[in-house]
């Protein structure tokens, strides 16, 4: 149970914006006309008196369809690791992702897991709305692996329904020694490959590293 401080305001939701993939393209089938022509004008312009031999031709001609292939190897292995990469970002959607991004206030219980931070002897938990303005302190068990989290309801001055950022605040000997992010439960909507990086769009449109994932649930 939570032993309310002194609560204050409002909230806001954020949202989260998509982008295009990447489109490519390969010049092989140019590439191998204009070895073609090249070739041609090579056995055109010889000398009649010291022709090439043919197997230098049979060379030339080795060495390109070796090019050709490996060029279409590569292009079907980026292919092949394009679809395992879609693979991996489905594994990720529908799962509910312990995060700290900002969690949905309604009056309904929430359990929260909370951070350590050492040498303290008092926590708060704290509540900021989307513009990173706090709105309400709340008391918690400092001990405890979990928190229920039961704010106060709007009527009795409690936090309106939105989205916030939960944080907590250690206190030692009256003087505050650190302040860390609580951890929740998120279910993941959506998720992007973003410069190697895999982003995930969480209930409310937040968007959380999936390095910044520390637990996940069916």
């Amino acid at each position: 149970m939570t032993m309310p401080i002194y609560p204050n305001m409002p909230d806001r939701p954020g949202a989260a914006e998509t982008r295009p993939p990447a489109a490519k393209a390969s010049g092989i089938s140019s590439d191998f006309q204009t070895f073609l022509r090249m070739l041609t004008a090579q056995m055109q312009n010889q000398n009649p008196l010291e022709p090439i031999a043919a197997s230098d031709f049979a060379v030339q001609l080795a060495t390109f369809s070796g090019v050709e292939q490996q060029v279409r190897t590569n292009d079907l292995l980026v292919h092949l690791t394009d679809r395992l990469g879609l693979s991996e970002l489905a594994n990720w959607v529908g799962r509910d992702a312990l995060t700290p991004a900002p969690k949905f206030l309604d009056g309904t219980p929430l359990k929260l897991v909370p951070p350590r931070i050492e040498g303290a002897e008092r926590a708060e938990l704290v509540l900021r709305d989307l513009s990173g303005a706090e709105v309400a302190r709340y008391g918690v068990d400092l001990t405890a692996p979990e928190i229920m989290f039961e704010p106060p309801h709007q009527s009795m001055g409690g936090p309106k329904t939105g989205y916030y950022s939960i944080e907590m605040d250690g206190f030692r000997e009256g003087a505050k020694i650190g302040t860390k992010p609580v951890l929740a439960y998120s279910r993941i909507l959506e998720a992007r490959s973003d410069a190697g990086q895999v982003m995930l769009v969480v209930e409310g449109g937040h968007v959380v590293d999936s390095a910044a994932v520390v637990g996940l649930r069916e």
